[in-house]
């Protein structure tokens, strides 16, 4: 009875946490968050494609408690469904009122840029449309919109600020041989290795990561915009731990945890928390429409991407 007893104690002071993005960024706040409040943090970390269909295969029976996304899109959609509960942390004073709702908060911000070989033997590309050149030719490779949530923003960034350019550019980069390459470690990989020069829309603190290994590659932000990737946390109603994961939230967005957030070399959702690499205002950021990117923006702009790349 005692050993069923602890493990019930055990269980009820465990909180589940789904995410895309950095694996070891959520190892340490997981970590660091435990040895805060005792609490155990069940993990399961993988592509925002695998973790979108993973809460859909669940969606009869939710295990999770709090989901960190690498698309605001996500929250927005979620939101919109009735399925987030409200939390106001109390570290969230400053977060900047573009990265928080009352049912959703960034835990740190990624932003899209053009990830070039240094040593590839092409040009240095100044924006996305010097990608087209023929020196580009079957050397550029873009993760997939459909695995991809940074990716996907992007998709609809380009979109919004000129759909009739963006789409033009997608076809044009397509005749040009842009390889559509997975998820976005597997679209940098060949870029890393040198088969591939460049990433049209890689997102920066992956490659951050890579420089800091000693990689020949840079992180170019497009002179005509490009987009930032919030990356929300969001509580579910269906969860049996709001307590635990607003403690979470509240950890996530300390000072600790905001150094944690650094080191993974996306920028902090707190502006008094500084970063490793460039921040939010010295890009120049194109304006996103998240009043109308919920799942049927999302689903149109995926299919006719797949479409124009041929894919099913």
């Amino acid at each position: 009875m005692a050993s069923s007893l602890f493990a019930s104690a055990t269980y009820s002071q465990t909180l589940t946490v789904y995410t895309a993005g950095p694996g070891g960024l959520i190892k340490n706040l997981a970590s660091g968050f435990e040895a805060e409040t005792g609490i155990k943090v069940d993990v399961f970390q993988a592509t925002t494609g695998k973790v979108m269909a993973r809460l859909e295969a669940e969606a009869a029976n939710p295990r999770v408690d709090l989901l960190v996304s690498a698309s605001w899109d996500t929250a927005l959609d979620l939101d919109q469904r009735g399925l987030l509960v409200p939390h106001q942390s109390k570290n969230a004073a400053q977060v900047p009122d573009q990265f928080k709702a009352d049912n959703y908060i960034a835990q740190g911000i990624a932003a899209l840029g053009i990830v070039w070989n240094t040593n590839s033997g092409t040009p240095e590309p100044k924006d996305w449309a010097d990608l087209i050149d023929p020196a580009f030719r079957d050397k550029v490779t873009m993760p997939d919109p459909a695995l991809s949530g940074a990716a996907l923003d992007l998709l609809l960034g380009l979109q919004h600020s000129n759909p009739k350019e963006a789409w033009a550019l997608l076809g044009q980069l397509r005749d040009n041989g842009m390889v559509v390459s997975g998820p976005n470690a597997q679209a940098l990989t060949p870029v890393l290795q040198g088969a591939k020069a460049a990433v049209f829309g890689g997102v920066d603190y992956v490659t951050y990561t890579s420089i800091a290994k000693g990689e020949s590659v840079k992180v170019i932000f497009p002179a005509s915009g490009t987009v930032i990737a919030p990356r929300p946390m969001m509580i579910f109603k269906s969860s049996k731990h709001q307590d635990e994961a607003r403690r979470f939230i509240d950890y996530v967005l300390s000072e600790a945890g905001q150094a944690a957030v650094a080191n993974a070399w996306l920028m902090p959702a707190r502006s008094d928390v500084g970063a490793r690499r460039p921040l939010f205002k010295e890009l120049n950021v194109l304006p996103q429409d998240q009043e109308g990117s919920g799942t049927t923006a999302r689903g149109e702009a995926l299919q006719r991407f797949n479409t124009l790349f041929g894919r099913h």
